[in-house]
């Protein structure tokens, strides 16, 4: 019987775009291909226009990361922009999908927005993994609809949900409570981590002191990040801390961001001093060496996050989590760093309590890296998949030995 150590595994993207769901996602599959899995990945779009920003699957990071150990990705070739409507799926998209999903046990679904495909009528049946990191489900357009239909049908062995919050809000949605699996983020240790020589690298490069105290902001350009509540907390903070500098990277991150530039005006005005300690870097590569120059990592979403890949990214190297109340955050950063109102002043405060507190809370931080370990991750997946390609074969309902 095939098992861990030959399951053939197709992951289903959406496409390759910057975002903590693509991240950790990638990793996993790296990690099971390590262990002896046969992973290949077929993205439904080869680009997307996003964030104001094109990204093509071929300058991916993630992308780069799976062919570079081996992995195959292939595309339907898509090109999608924000707000529009999905085109039906052709004859040559389907049987490309039947041809892979055909070589496969078992299928992950990277969210559940793929699921519009892989419903699609006569391609083979395998048992589905959905993989889901959020925490609002109604706010997914037909996304929902389509996880019903997929369970409804039988086809959803599995969901994999990376929070507590994920869980407990597709179980209210009306996803049974059976197919909810929670594996929480995990992240490599190895590359997250404190690095001196990172932190000076990159705040040499920005010209940053090595003592000035700098907030991390890592988010793509999206109205759950409340990039206007971000930026109101870091005038707010950049008033008070006259040698603070803020750090922005991500999708969407950049002065070439038409919205994100008219958002800064309205918020700085003509307070060039101000603004000037304000760095956008867009999308980076080198996020461990990011993280390593911050001394707090911020978020400021309103709505949708589940686990914040950042915070613990950032946590990992060094820095001190404050973020809102959303999602798993406060769990996650509970006696690690601090929660916030969404106000401005507060989140301002919060910042500098931060940093003055980050010498103390160094121990802590060391102590929970285990916490968040890749390692453990990657295991829970391995045993998930196997458990459910076991039920299926002993024709077990989906749910059951989990």
């Amino acid at each position: 019987m095939r098992t861990r150590h030959g399951l053939r595994v197709l992951s289903v993207y959406d496409g390759f775009f910057s975002g903590g769901a693509r991240i950790v996602h990638s990793d996993v599959l790296l990690g099971l291909a390590e262990g002896g899995q046969h992973h290949r990945v077929l993205s439904v779009h080869g680009e997307v226009h996003r964030e104001a920003t094109r990204q093509r699957m071929e300058d991916d990071a993630c992308y780069r990361a799976l062919t570079g150990a081996g992995i195959t990705v292939t595309s339907l070739g898509r090109s999608a922009r924000d707000g529009g409507g999905p085109a039906p799926f052709t004859g040559p998209e389907l049987a490309d999908t039947a041809r892979a999903t055909a070589d496969a046990d078992v299928i992950l679904s990277l969210k559940e927005q793929p699921l519009r495909l892989l419903n699609q009528a006569g391609l083979p049946r395998r048992p589905v993994v959905v993989c889901l990191h959020r925490s609002d489900p109604e706010n997914q357009g037909g996304a929902l609809h389509e996880l019903k239909s997929a369970i409804a049908d039988g086809t959803v062995a599995a969901c994999v949900c990376c929070a507590e919050s994920t869980r407990d809000a597709y179980a209210a949605a009306g996803v049974p409570e059976a197919l909810l699996h929670v594996i929480p983020n995990g992240v490599d240790l190895l590359r997250f981590r404190p690095d001196p020589a990172r932190r000076l690298a990159v705040r040499s490069a920005l010209g940053v002191p090595a003592t000035a105290p700098v907030v991390v902001f890592a988010a793509r350009w999206d109205a759950m990040k409340n990039v206007p509540l971000f930026l109101r907390s870091a005038r707010s903070w950049l008033a008070r801390e006259g040698r603070g500098h803020v750090v922005m990277c991500g999708a969407g991150m950049e002065a070439a961001n038409a919205g994100l530039a008219a958002q800064l005006a309205s918020v700085f005005g003509a307070d060039r001093a101000l603004a000037g300690r304000v760095h956008l870097l867009g999308v980076r590569q080198d996020m461990e060496a990011v993280y390593a120059a911050a001394d707090v990592v911020a978020l400021t979403s309103s709505w949708g996050e589940a686990a914040p890949l950042c915070l613990v990214e950032g946590m990992m190297c060094g820095a001190v989590p404050v973020t809102t109340d959303v999602g798993d955050s406060a769990s996650i950063v509970s006696g690690l760093g601090l929660v916030t109102p969404p106000d401005p002043d507060a989140i301002a405060f919060a910042w500098s309590a931060a940093v003055a507190d980050r010498t103390a809370l160094t121990g802590a931080l060391t102590a929970s890296r285990e916490r968040f370990s890749r390692t453990r991750m990657i295991a829970a997946y391995a045993d998930l998949l196997d458990r459910v390609v076991h039920d299926v074969r002993d024709g077990l309902r989906p749910g059951l030995g989990g």
